[in-house]
């Protein structure tokens, strides 16, 4: 397997373990790897009455997962995230953004609203 079919195969196996994780907390799925032509949103989740929308960076530690994501990723998710809204819920619905870090031995953390200010 080449590099890039391994980081492939990677990333789908680390949105896996972010998605069970959101579902042990009772959160509903809406969509994974949601395209837009802005870019992609790797989940996005219902939790109570909040739409998660979650990055997910595997990393062979959290903190360098943590520090993976940039500004760039950051206003691409908050395109993306308007875009949802506007095509499939409320523009005015709460929402938040989750960074799902997980590590080299499948273990997942979560920072909850990465794009508060």
């Amino acid at each position: 397997m080449n590099r890039g079919s391994r980081a492939y195969h990677n990333g789908l196996a680390a949105e896996d373990i972010a998605a069970r994780h959101y579902t042990a907390l009772g959160a509903e799925e809406l969509a994974r790897r949601w395209k837009t032509k802005a870019g992609e949103i790797d989940l996005v989740f219902r939790l109570d009455d909040v739409i998660v929308f979650i990055e997910v960076k595997a990393r062979k530690t959290h903190e360098i997962a943590a520090a993976a994501i940039t500004a760039n990723q950051q206003q691409r998710l908050l395109n993306c995230a308007s875009e949802y809204l506007a095509q499939n819920a409320d523009l005015n619905a709460d929402c938040r953004f989750d960074l799902a870090m997980v590590d080299g031995q499948g273990q997942c953390a979560v920072l909850e609203n990465i794009l508060a200010g």
